[in-house]
């Protein structure tokens, strides 16, 4: 009873991670559909946006991790690394994204969230922490995974900051050098932004050392290894033989 319990959870985790993923596309693609209609994004600069790029990379990865999920007893070590890092990139986007419409709302900036945009910056992050901490068969974080959150976002500001001259456009005001007052509030805006990267994967890799949190995932591990009357039946059968 106690494995057949164990492989109903992970099966529901597993469904619950692919309904996350389908979710998560269709936001992006309603995302690109109303940006193109109301003219607030060109279709170029729509894969630009950090957001867009890590949500991406949340609907593949997520849908690896259900297939898993429905198939395995525990996730492999680097999938629980490959979560642990879109998961920095994707709540950190939606802190950035939040704190973007709240300084607009002071300058008297109008700014329109749609549906899509919630989901994407607050509700899904708020629902995939939650299943981080409590997903049954779930590994602990390495802390090495701190540092290597850091690389995509340098990587793709630098790309950005090529990008932007050439054509006259930058994804966040932060970055562009005609909306900041000069180079110190560029340096301390992004200096806030890799720090925010950094305390999100830090609280991710507590998360996932959490004692009531290990212990959850120990015991379903552990019912999902132990023995079922089916199974020791068979081992019976087997020594008699």
């Amino acid at each position: 009873m106690a494995g057949d319990a164990a492989v109903k959870a992970r099966t529901v985790f597993g469904l619950l991670r692919l309904t996350a993923a389908a979710v998560c596309l269709v936001a992006l693609i309603h995302r690109l559909a109303w940006g193109l209609a109301s003219n607030t994004i060109a279709s170029q600069n729509f894969f630009a946006y950090l957001t867009n790029q890590s949500n991406i990379a949340f609907v593949v990865l997520l849908t690896v991790a259900g297939i898993l999920a429905l198939r395995c007893a525990k996730d492999p070590r680097w999938l629980t690394v490959a979560l642990a890092l879109v998961l920095t990139w994707t709540i950190t986007a939606g802190l950035v994204f939040a704190i973007l419409v709240w300084q607009a709302g002071i300058r008297g900036i109008r700014i329109d969230v749609p549906w899509s945009d919630q989901v994407l910056h607050f509700w899904l992050p708020a629902v995939t922490v939650a299943a981080w901490a409590l997903a049954p068969g779930h590994r602990s974080v390495p802390w090495r995974v701190i540092p290597v959150s850091l690389a995509y976002p340098v990587i793709w500001g630098v790309a950005t900051m090529i990008r932007g001259p050439l054509i006259g456009w930058y994804p966040y005001y932060f970055l562009d050098p005609r909306q900041v007052s000069g180079p110190m509030e560029f340096l301390v805006s992004s200096a806030i932004a890799l720090g925010t990267f950094a305390a999100v994967a830090t609280v991710l890799v507590l998360i996932s050392r959490m004692p009531v949190p290990k212990r959850l995932r120990g015991k379903a591990e552990g019912a999902a290894q132990a023995p079922t009357p089916e199974r020791a039946r068979a081992g019976e059968r087997v020594g008699q033989t």
